[in-house]
């Protein structure tokens, strides 16, 4: 893919070849003031790429740590140490094809795709065909671009790491956020027997995703000792190991998948990492992952989407200009399910089911 030219001329731009994209100069915790739209060439898809337009895309808590370069590890991962490497934080999107780069197949011109990509906060995204699916005909674009990062983390942590099996009781710390929302509804899909914990004004959204019972962790305590379960998936919280232990049954098994903290060096990562110390030498299985984006899993979700066992859980859409709105959003923890950047109005995708 080439690289993009800016040009911050004000004003929209009738030029062709050119598209809007929002841009961000330097890392920062905070977005607000961090973003910039600006006019930049069009990229162009380069071998097993595929131009996309843009319809939507979605924020996650990935928008922010390739925002902020935090924690540190992240610029070592390849994101840039001193500045951004992409000056757009966008990894979701969902859109139509535009173009696609020498030696692609199974794609073309027209066709409604969902996927993940860098730099999708714009009009057009360069996506590998690996980490790119047909899109699910029964979701618009905004429905279809929330499910990506989260809905392919959600499905590895119950069927890869949790292992979760038919009539198991699972517990979902977490989950009415992005990944969470998704792993309800996974999980009830495996067969399992699903509480989810979240805070009370997310109860009923919880419920509604199909939990078996919803613990509020205002006001109850998940590891009281009255309940234990085969599976936890912890979230979206910051429990001690100890504690979650206490609420795992004796060979259970604890998938930590998020659950952080402002720490610049591990970004509250210690405990994944004394959990995977320890799982040897216990009983039970305690561990972490990172998520693996590819195709294969997003070709699943669709599967469950078209089914009925799987909904996008959608609280808002922004439009482009307000992406710092979304992610404040988001980081004051006030987010009730997936937010939405929509580029382009939201529409069914062709041959999508009304």
């Amino acid at each position: 893919m080439r690289t993009a030219r800016l040009d911050d001329s004000k004003g929209s731009s009738t030029k062709t070849g050119m598209t809007t994209t929002v841009v961000q100069d330097h890392y920062s915790p905070a977005p607000e003031g961090l973003f910039r739209l600006a006019r930049i060439d069009t990229p162009t898809a380069g071998d097993d790429e595929v131009l996309v337009r843009v319809h939507a895309a979605s924020v996650d808590r990935g928008t922010w740590h390739i925002m902020s370069g935090l924690p540190y590890p992240i610029r070592l991962a390849g994101f840039g140490l001193r500045r951004p490497k992409f000056a757009n934080p966008g990894r979701n999107f969902a859109g139509t094809v535009e173009a696609i780069g020498p030696g692609v197949s199974g794609f073309a011109p027209g066709d409604a795709v969902f996927g993940m990509a860098t730099s999708t906060f714009a009009q057009h995204a360069i996506a590998r065909t690996g980490k790119l699916a047909p899109m699910p005909p029964r979701l618009s674009f905004e429905g279809a671009a929330v499910v990506p990062v989260s809905g392919v983390t959600a499905l590895q942590a119950v069927r890869d790491h949790g292992h979760v099996q038919a009539g198991e009781e699972v517990l979902i710390i977490g989950a009415s956020g992005g990944v969470g929302t998704f792993a309800v509804q996974l999980a009830k899909a495996f067969g399992a027997d699903v509480t989810g914990v979240c805070s009370t004004g997310k109860v009923d959204l919880v419920r509604s995703l199909g939990a078996d019972h919803v613990i509020d962790y205002t006001r109850d305590d998940f590891a009281d000792g009255g309940q234990r379960y085969d599976v936890i998936l912890d979230i979206g919280g910051n429990a001690r190991l100890s504690r979650l232990r206490r609420a795992l049954t004796p060979r259970g098994r604890l998938v930590i998948v998020g659950g952080e903290t402002d720490g610049r060096l591990l970004g509250g990562s210690g405990r994944q990492v004394r959990a995977k110390l320890l799982s040897p030498f216990v009983h039970q299985e305690l561990g972490t992952f990172v998520a693996k984006e590819t195709a294969a899993d997003l070709i699943v979700l669709s599967g469950l989407i078209e089914d009925g066992s799987l909904t996008p859980a959608i609280e808002r859409s922004y439009p482009l200009a307000d992406v710092a709105a979304a992610v404040r959003h988001l980081l004051d923890g006030k987010a009730c399910g997936k937010l939405v950047i929509s580029v382009l109005p939201d529409e069914p995708a062709p041959g999508s089911t009304p």
